[in-house]
Parts: structure tokens; sequence; C-alpha cells
């Protein structure tokens, strides 16, 4: 498995960092990653058991689970080297559409958009690779790694600054497909709910409905096939927050199956020994303008084989 981390001489000096409301309940070992990007875990460890790493000038185990006020000494660590970065490999994906302008791919579920977060490259990066004559290539917009389906890159600025303000202005459509636990009733439903961006106490990304904090997510939803204890719908967005239409289904009672983060476990691990190993969440459809030309233009990119193996059975 490759790792972002490169031996380096690039040392930190000693940090002292002050523990807020959002580090409240996590454990040390967990807010160090955050705060040290890039160092091995194993390099962690070893500086909170030889008593490098102290919390109000204490020494703590791993297991300690910080409150706010606490001080954390973060001793020097060998930091990544930010001029070595790991090479990505080189790899093209489905294309269904392309010209001078703007690519649209087919994204296979489980590959990022792009490097970051504990990958150390994704789609954006291994497309550069597969492509160095290209002098430009950008997202247009974002997938979730687990999530399939149509994705937008720019080939050009020009076209790159006309996508990012068509997805603000909500004026491209995009569709997906999601087979969600239990039977959804209504034919067609919107669903308004403020959406709010966290982090867990382990450092994880998350998303909730939150009518205080959050900010505006508007979600269509079609029912589109029944089967017995699932249904298959369809999900507009009119919105593009993070995580969206899995918030909002899972917060009418009707989670996506094989969703991680906002899922049933029971259903994943039921799905998963027959051997469906994903998220069941497709992006099927845009609709928008070429962002220069202005040609109006419908793009479908069918369910995944192993997507559509799964209602069969159904």
């Amino acid at each position: 498995m490759s790792s972002s981390y490169q031996p380096s001489s690039l040392l930190q000096q000693v940090r002292f960092v002050k523990v807020d409301i959002e580090s409240d309940g996590q454990r040390i070992d967990n807010f160090l990653v955050r705060h040290c990007k890039g160092v091995p875990k194993s390099h962690l460890y070893k500086a909170i058991r030889s008593g490098q790493v102290r919390v109000n000038k204490g020494r703590i185990s791993s297991e300690y689970r910080l409150q706010v006020g606490d001080e954390v000494r973060i001793p020097p660590l060998r930091m990544p080297d930010p001029t070595q970065k790991p090479i990505a490999p080189k790899a093209e994906f489905p294309i269904i559409y392309e010209d001078d302008a703007i690519i649209v791919i087919n994204k296979p579920a489980g590959v990022a958009v792009h490097g970051g977060s504990g990958v150390s490259f994704g789609v954006i990066e291994q497309l550069r690779s597969a492509r160095p004559e290209s002098k430009f290539l950008e997202l247009a917009h974002r997938l979730d790694k687990e999530t399939s389906g149509l994705l937008i890159i720019a080939k050009k600025r020009s076209a790159l600054v006309v996508l990012h303000d068509m997805m603000r202005q909500s004026e491209g459509h995009k569709y997906y497909l999601a087979l969600v636990v239990g039977q959804w009733q209504a034919k067609r439903q919107e669903i308004k709910l403020p959406l709010y961006k966290y982090l867990t106490a382990d450092g994880e990304r998350r998303v909730r409905i939150d009518k205080e904090k959050g900010k505006y997510a508007h979600t269509i939803v079609t029912k589109v096939q029944s089967y017995s204890g699932y249904t298959l719908v369809g999900a507009q967005l009119k919105t593009g927050r993070t995580h969206q239409i899995r918030v909002h289904l899972a917060s009418q009672g009707h989670p996506i199956v094989g969703d991680e983060k906002y899922g049933i476990d029971e259903v994943r691990e039921q799905f998963f020994k027959r051997g469906f190993r994903r998220m069941f969440l497709h992006a099927y459809r845009l609709s928008f303008n070429h962002p220069l030309t202005g040609e109006k233009l419908i793009l479908e990119a069918p369910l995944p084989k192993e997507c559509q193996q799964l209602l069969d059975i159904l």
C-alpha cells in the first residue's frame, strides 16, 4: 500500500495545542493524526509511549480522551517532505463524452475523485499521469468515493469557470439512482433539510441535519421500482452539499444499501455476504449546457453490472 510519507529532514518544533470544543472527547491518538498529517501512526504511538506527547505536562496513554482546555504537547516529529509526492499510476476511465473543452467519465465506485484525506491520488491525478500532454485537467464537481457515475473534468480554464458558476447556480441537473432500505411510499417527494458538516471524535468527516447551523439543501426523490424490503429511487440534486442524498434519504428512515456512514450495518453485512460490496448510489444522468458552445447535453451512464445484477436477484 503506497504512503504519502517520505523520509526527510523536515523536523517540526515543539507545539502546544489547546483543546477546543470540536476535539472534546476525542482520543489523543486520533487528535494527533489530525494535527500531524502525513506522519506514520507508528511514529505517533511511539511518541505517546515514550512520554514525548504530554497532556497538561503529564504522560498519557493512547486511549486518553481529551477535554476542553487540555494543553497537548506535540514533540518534534519527522514530517512528510512536500517536494516528494507519490507518483499517481496512469489510468483512463470509461469516457461518455469528450471534446476539446471537457471530458465526462463514468467513475467506478471505490475510487476517490482526488487525493487527500488518507488517499494519495484519485481520478484527477491518474488522468493527469495518463495524459501528460494535457496542460489543464481540473474537476468541475465531485462525487463521493463510494458513488459511481458521471463526472465532468474541464480541459480548459474558461470551461471550468463556466461549469463552476453553473453548479453554484444549480443550472446543471444531476440525477442519481439509489437502492434504499424499506418501501418508499411517495411517487415524488421534495426534501428540504439543512445540512451541517462536522468531524467525529475519530476525525472522520460526517454530515447531519441541523436547522440552526446547517446550509440549505434540496433533493427531489422519485419512486422507480419496489422490491421485497427495498426500493429503487431516483434522486435529483437541486443543491450540491456533501453527502446530501445519503443524509436526506437516511433522514426519511430509508438509508442507502451499503452506506458505511449513514446506513444499517446488518443490511450492509447481509449484502456483502451475497457479493455486493459497495454503496448502491450511481450518478446516472447529467443535463447541462456545454460551457463554451451552449449546446444542450444530456448524458447517461447505465447502472454498473454489480448493481443491475443485485436488482435482478431482488
